[in-house]
């Protein structure tokens, strides 16, 4: 059945209240941190030429990053249970202002290693943000239009991820190679955004929702049935952890794919690709996929866009020259959708456990933490042949979208 949404109901519960202002407020932190990821890409590819290391060496960038969602998805999760949303979001905000600030000590001891540090304390940041903020989204209205919710949160995300790339290279690769210092400006700026936003949301009231106003659990017999009994719940974390590592893969090495394929475009040159081509197409792909989803049902677009990036991404690994590098682009519109669409249905029907579901799935974005570093280490001296592994996460995408959504 086609799952059709009005567009002026989906910030408003049955009873008639409106959550379009909480909405608006905490899709700002989705633009947050999708600033922070855009960034990471051209730090990849900075970390080769500043401090010498191999495409698997750089691949610590996200590891650093990544591995503080495996780490801190818990802890955030029991801190949102006990405190609730909005001190969570506060919280998160302070670590990623921290984080930021770090890097200029960091600078002065022209090592890789305390930029690694301030990263890790950004993304204790952000994973409390995530935390809170994705299933937040999804709960700002009507259940059925819980997904559409989170896709239009994420656009903004895409948005984030455009601007990092775009203001990171050209503070970043605008500067003498090898200078580290040069990491400290786009650093300085989104920290001081961040200590705003944290103001104005230590300022704004804004609703706390109930555990048992979530969802209905799944059986109404047995509402505290382990997170770990639902199959779906399960498949989708597994399902976010192949996705986070075929989008962090993409996206680190999106520069050394390009410049390696077209040798005439340099390192700041394939960052503007970066960001007007692949995280243009990735925002476009996160607002048609919430419009389309007004017409279908999730996990169906989920299985078209995840057997498209299948495509696209066997494309990338033969090398076929323009083809490949179109495939490329591809890639970002069709996985746009991914996350948030995941997120969804892992949570649905999980009722008085949503907030911990919340919790392991974002656990999943840990996948971003070893496929850099397994891909550079595939592709060191032919990146192409490293895309086999976000292949394999696609393929793994498209069953979860066809059979193991069911809840």
């Amino acid at each position: 059945m086609k799952n059709k949404i009005d567009n002026t109901t989906i910030f408003r519960t049955p009873n008639g209240r409106s959550y379009l202002v909480p909405f608006i407020l905490v899709t700002s932190l989705f633009l947050l941190w999708g600033f922070a990821h855009g960034l990471l890409d051209v730090l990849n590819k900075h970390f080769q030429l500043a401090f010498t290391m191999t495409k698997a060496e750089s691949g610590l960038v996200q590891f650093s990053t990544y591995i503080a969602y495996f780490l801190m998805a818990i802890p955030a999760g029991i801190f949102m249970k006990k405190y609730g949303y909005k001190k969570g979001i506060i919280l998160g905000l302070l670590l990623f202002a921290t984080g930021a600030f770090s890097f200029i000590p960091a600078a002065l001891m022209h090592s890789s290693t305390p930029f690694l540090i301030a990263l890790f304390i950004i993304a204790c940041g952000l994973c409390i943000l995530e935390t809170a903020a994705n299933p937040y989204s999804t709960v700002l209205g009507p259940k059925e239009s819980a997904a559409q919710r989170i896709n239009l949160s994420q656009s903004f995300n895409g948005l984030g991820w455009i601007l990092g790339p775009l203001v990171g290279g050209a503070l970043i690769f605008g500067t003498p190679e090898g200078d580290s210092s040069a990491l400290t400006k786009p650093y300085i700026l989104v920290g001081s955004i961040v200590l705003v936003i944290g103001i104005l949301f230590f300022f704004t009231k804004l609703p706390e929702i109930k555990e048992d106003d979530e969802r209905t659990p799944v059986t109404e017999n047995i509402p505290d049935k382990s997170v770990w009994k639902h199959r779906h719940f399960v498949l989708a974390v597994i399902a976010q952890f192949a996705y986070c590592a075929a989008q962090t893969g993409i996206f680190s090495f999106f520069i050394n794919y390009v410049t390696e394929q077209d040798p005439s475009i340099d390192p700041e040159k394939a960052s503007r690709f970066l960001a007007f081509g692949g995280m243009t197409l990735f925002m476009v792909g996160r607002l048609s996929g919430s419009m389309l989803m007004k017409w279908t049902t999730p996990n169906k677009l989920l299985v078209l866009f995840s057997l498209i990036s299948s495509v696209c991404m066997l494309l990338v690994i033969l090398a076929l020259g323009r083809i490949s590098l179109y495939a490329l682009y591809t890639t970002f519109f069709f996985m746009s959708i991914m996350f948030p669409t995941i997120f969804a249905l892992g949570l649905s029907n999980m009722g008085t456990l949503t907030k911990k579901a919340s919790s392991y799935i974002v656990m999943g974005v840990a996948g971003g933490a070893f496929s850099p570093m397994l891909m550079g280490l595939i592709g060191e001296n032919n990146m192409a042949v490293g895309f086999i592994v976000p292949f394999v996460a696609f393929i793994y995408i498209l069953f979860f979208a066809a059979k193991g959504y069911r809840s």
